[in-house]
């Protein structure tokens, strides 16, 4: 193999990697040698062609500029706006504009014109996420026959919600122009295969339509995970104990329920909240003995669906509060702020509870890090989204239908009331399972899959295959 280069729409920053996934990549581009390459983060009047490459803590980093109009198009609008919901079977919230699309495939194709400068014949390329789903299209318009990977950091959606998506045919082209697609959850491969196997694209000319070829594209699952270990250590610092500290002390002998999600209508947080509310509607006991932290910083708040969500949770974290608070007991508390890695390792030690219920996620790592906080001889229990891509290997976790209310408020009586001995059963299962799909396994196998054991690296030209039967 030679170098790999990793696309994104952003590149890492100076100070700390936010995330089990830069520190990964990071480590594979130690390794590899390479560079990452994406947007600078900023907005220019005209971008200059050529990319920026500077050191940025012994990382080589490629960067471009983009317009204030296309990114809009780009990310609020086609990516955010339309493929994010989309794809999370939220076609209820899409909205459509037409020119999104162009200014879509405008940036792809300026990524494309700015990378292909700097591409080796044997360099291995590896993009990431629905951001940039036409440029292996794009780079091989230019001539690049490298081998290219793709990973979908989301679910991938049903078919009727493709179908619904302007210009899906050309984005399901644009994959079959990798030679290995990975996705999070073998539902998500299902899916896929779903539209590959059974192609009905419909024309409004009546002219006939080339179906998608994806005979040199392999579609795996590659579940992403945390770095568990690292994450153990990292729950026992002075920092997390520091925070354990401070929320005993305002707990005493309360059990912590535990959320922690970016503020999103994907991650189910009003039904979250409902399910708390009737778990103290239905069970006086609990009242005074527990307590909900959510914990949930605004994400893409300049997008009416994301303010329409925080209104709605804020109404009713109110309505909670108004029917169950005392002067001396608050039943939950909501922090609409991001705090830094230690700080929530010692929250997720301390949980009780970790309540991880979105309607659809790709993976969920929330549920990989409060796992891999929980002390060993006493663990908290895990309630989890079965729509979430972790449940496919999280099976020893309270499985949940997070649109039904009652199902989760009595997970949530089950979780508050589980003896020690099933706690600690469960949670060995649960860190099992956490190490064995640790971030770094997720990119060393995905890696391999990637590159042939035989070296190859050329991709044979792409082809199109003419639908007959739309033939009249």
């Amino acid at each position: 193999m030679g170098r790999l280069i990793i696309v994104s729409n952003r590149t890492p920053g100076k100070g700390p990697a936010a995330g089990g996934l830069a520190v990964a990549l990071r480590k594979v581009l130690t390794e590899h040698e390479g560079f990452w390459f994406g947007w600078s983060g900023k907005l220019v009047e005209k971008p200059e062609p050529e990319a920026v490459f500077e050191d940025i803590e012994g990382l080589n980093v490629g960067k471009i500029d983009l317009t204030q109009h296309d990114h809009h198009a780009y990310y609020a609008g086609f990516s955010n706006s339309i493929l994010w919901p989309s794809f999370h079977l939220r076609l209820d919230l899409a909205t459509i504009e037409g020119h999104w699309y162009e200014g879509y495939r405008r940036v792809n194709a300026q990524f494309a014109r700015a990378l292909k400068p700097h591409i080796q014949a044997d360099d291995v390329i590896w993009v990431h996420d629905y951001h940039l789903i036409p440029l292996a299209t794009e780079l091989r318009n230019l001539g690049a026959r490298n081998r290219m990977g793709f990973y979908l950091h989301i679910p991938f959606p049903t078919v009727d919600a493709l179908y619904a998506i302007p210009h899906h045919n050309e984005l399901m082209r644009d994959l079959s122009r990798y030679d290995l697609v990975g996705m999070q959850a073998e539902r998500d491969v299902t899916a896929f295969r779903d539209f590959a196997d059974h192609q009905a694209p419909a024309t409004l000319s009546g002219s006939p339509l080339r179906t998608v070829d994806f005979s040199n594209t392999e579609v795996k699952a590659f579940p992403i995970g945390s770095d568990p270990d690292a994450f153990a250590k990292l729950a026992t610092t002075p920092a997390a104990t520091k925070m354990v500290k401070r929320m005993q002390r305002l707990l005493e002998e309360q059990a912590l329920i535990l959320g922690v999600d970016r503020l999103d209508y994907s991650k189910g947080l009003p039904q979250r909240v409902e399910a708390y509310e009737k778990l103290l509607a239905n069970n006086a006991n609990f009242r005074r003995q527990v307590h909900l932290l959510q914990v949930a910083p605004p994400s893409r708040d300049s997008i009416k669906e994301y303010q329409e969500t925080s209104d709605t949770l804020d109404a009713m974290v109110g309505r909670v509060m108004g029917h169950f608070a005392e002067p001396d007991w608050q039943p939950l508390t909501y922090v609409k702020r991001a705090y830094g890695q230690p700080s929530l390792a010692g929250l997720y030690r301390l949980a009780r509870v970790g309540l991880v219920t979105p309607l659809r996620d790709g993976m969920n790592l929330v549920a990989h890090e409060f796992v891999a906080c929980q002390d060993p001889e006493d663990p908290g229990v895990l309630v989890l989204s079965r729509f979430a891509g972790a449940a496919e290997i999280f099976e020893d976790a309270l499985l949940v239908n997070p649109f039904d209310t009652d199902e989760t408020a009595e997970a949530l009586r089950l979780a508050l009331q589980m003896p020690l001995d099933e706690r600690r059963t469960r949670w060995e299962t649960l860190m099992q399972a956490a190490k064995t799909h640790s971030v770094d396994n997720w990119a060393k196998h995905f890696l391999e899959q990637l590159t042939p054991a035989d070296g190859g690296n050329k991709r044979p030209p792409v082809r199109d295959v003419l639908n007959l039967d739309t033939v009249a």
